[in-house]
């Protein structure tokens, strides 16, 4: 974490071969801001520059603000991540062009992970006392700043459209002239959209048709053309000794082992708890959640035929253990083992735990630790969650079906 921030003039020649940071080897500047503890641990700080994580991709918005000014027109721009329940995105401000020419040029010079979600036109620009530009005080998407024609669907497809539109992207109302990645949606939202199109219309929508006709009257017409393809949910899987794994399993598995028991593909999270701590209670919701969630039971193995293969277990072994520091908790992972899960609790004060938790990637991502955090609220305070009507092996069984269909 703290490479290339090494600038201690107060070690000595005996004081730096002790340290981590060797004469003559090379340092990284990673943007990382850090700073050394009394008790020689690094605590981080955050970044140095503006870097954000969106959708597992590393973007700098101040390289989106350069594309932006290199714009014909565009006289002024800045580009601001914003942060909304789970998910992050980008904002353009501009001025002096329109947001459809805008859009429709930088994506001529960025990736489409590098767009921003919207563009809001700006004719004033809220500055610091100091005349620097007020990034705090950038109107949010939206507002008074951002405004759009709005015509209303005409057609039943277009109203039952509009209503599926609006549960993704929770946007205002659709009208037909609505662009659906101008107004915030990306490829995971596109992907949900096919999905409820096709639980509403009976058809299936290819995730390239979203890309290619992205306003909602456009869509509309694309729905109506197609043939009816009755919509099937998954069903749960046959009770077997061992299931096939998803294609995204089966890549994480292979990495697993190139990797040679690291932690690259850990996925470690914190949550911070206060206030008095019902330990039996906290034991106990973990427990829960194991029965919940069959990833949290599974572990993995090569089978006869040498693929990779998942096991569900009835039972396995979990304890929730006390340390004294965070320090050591990531550990790897032996996918053979179930459960490749573990959680610790760390004690600050009477009043002031820390919750470690930690998971391999082959079980689950980043909405999956979304909602592990969720539901352990949720339960940690008595609340009753839904029954799952499927747990993942069903949809790896179900995917391994499809692609051995026609």
């Amino acid at each position: 974490v703290a490479r290339g921030y090494l600038n201690r003039p107060e070690l000595t020649e005996e004081r730096f071969l002790d340290d981590p940071f060797y004469r003559g080897e090379r340092m990284y500047q990673t943007g990382d801001l850090a700073r050394w503890l009394p008790d020689g641990t690094v605590e981080w700080l955050g970044r140095t520059d503006g870097q954000v994580k969106i959708r597992g991709y590393r973007i700098e918005p101040g390289e989106v603000e350069a594309a932006l000014r290199q714009i014909g027109g565009v006289r002024e721009a800045a580009v601001i991540a914003r942060t909304e329940g789970e998910e992050t995105e980008l904002y353009a401000y501009i001025e002096g062009q329109d947001q459809q020419t805008v859009r429709a040029e930088l994506a001529k010079r960025l990736p489409a992970y590098m767009m921003p979600s919207a563009f809001i036109e700006m004719k004033k620009w809220p500055v610091t006392p100091s005349g620097k530009l007020d990034r705090k005080a950038m109107p949010a998407p939206g507002g008074a700043a951002e405004h759009r024609a709005y015509t209303a669907p005409r057609t039943i497809t277009e109203m039952k459209l509009a209503e599926l539109w609006e549960e993704v992207l929770k946007n205002g109302p659709a009208g037909i002239d609505d662009h659906f990645f101008e107004q915030g949606g990306h490829s995971l939202k596109a992907t949900a959209l096919v999905s409820r199109i096709a639980k509403a219309f009976g058809v299936q929508v290819p995730l390239k048709e979203i890309f290619a006709k992205p306003t909602l009257e456009e869509l509309a017409a694309v729905i109506q053309e197609l043939d009816e393809s009755p919509y099937a949910a998954i069903e749960p899987a046959d009770k077997q000794d061992t299931y096939p794994v998803s294609s995204a399993q089966k890549r994480m598995y292979v990495l697993q082992q190139l990797e040679d028991g690291g932690v690259g593909y850990n996925m470690p999270a914190v949550l911070k708890l206060t206030g008095p701590l019902d330990r039996a209670r906290l034991d106990e919701v973990f427990r829960q959640l194991i029965r919940r969630h069959e990833s949290l039971r599974t572990s993995f193995e090569t089978g006869a035929d040498g693929e990779p293969v998942q096991r569900i277990h009835d039972d396995v072994p979990f304890t929730l253990t006390e340390l004294a520091s965070a320090e050591d908790f990531v550990r790897p992972f032996q996918l053979q083992e179930a459960p490749l899960f573990r959680a610790a609790l760390v004690k600050e004060a009477e009043e002031s735990h820390l919750l470690l938790v930690d998971m391999h990637h082959i079980i689950s991502d980043g909405v999956s630790v979304g909602t592990l955090i969720r539901e352990f609220s949720e339960l940690y305070a008595n609340r009753t969650l839904d029954p799952l009507r499927i747990q993942y092996k069903d949809y790896a069984v179900w995917q391994k079906a499809f692609k051995q269909g026609e």
